[in-house]
């Protein structure tokens, strides 16, 4: 009989809770950079901040919807392309462009600076590498 009434309320609250509070998904424009590194060596791979439109957006958890896409991504392309396979692959995003930039200066901030030159810093621009929007059927 409980679980009949936890039931019945958490379905009337769930009527009656204002749509701002609910999840909602937005498509919008989302500013983000890759981060590569390897247990195996010391090589460093960044990706240049990226402005990408389209992207899906959790906005009542602040998250990138689909976020491991987007660094199977920059997985494929390193493995393809620079033959670096077996990389663990992070992608870092913002709304606003100044957010993302703050995030990338701390990132290289720490395997620069920090880290006293024990890693091997490579650059991709976005001539060599861009994230495209990941499609989520709504």
């Amino acid at each position: 009989m409980k679980i009949i009434k936890y039931i019945l309320l958490s379905l009337l609250l769930s009527a009656v809770m204002p749509a701002d509070l609910q999840a909602k998904a937005v498509k919008t424009k989302m500013y983000m950079f890759g981060f590569s590194a390897s247990f195996q060596d010391s090589i460093i791979y960044m990706t240049d901040v990226q402005e990408i439109d389209g992207v899906w957006y959790e906005t009542k958890s602040k998250t990138l919807m689909e976020r491991h896409q987007y660094s199977t991504q920059l997985k494929d392309f390193l493995t393809d392309n620079k033959e670096m396979p077996n990389r663990v692959c992070v992608v870092m995003f913002a709304l606003t462009r100044k957010e993302a930039e703050k995030l990338f200066i701390k990132m290289r901030k720490e395997y620069t600076v920090k880290a006293k030159g024990k890693y091997d810093i490579r650059y991709l621009t976005m001539t060599e590498f861009l994230f495209h929007p990941i499609e989520i059927d709504q």
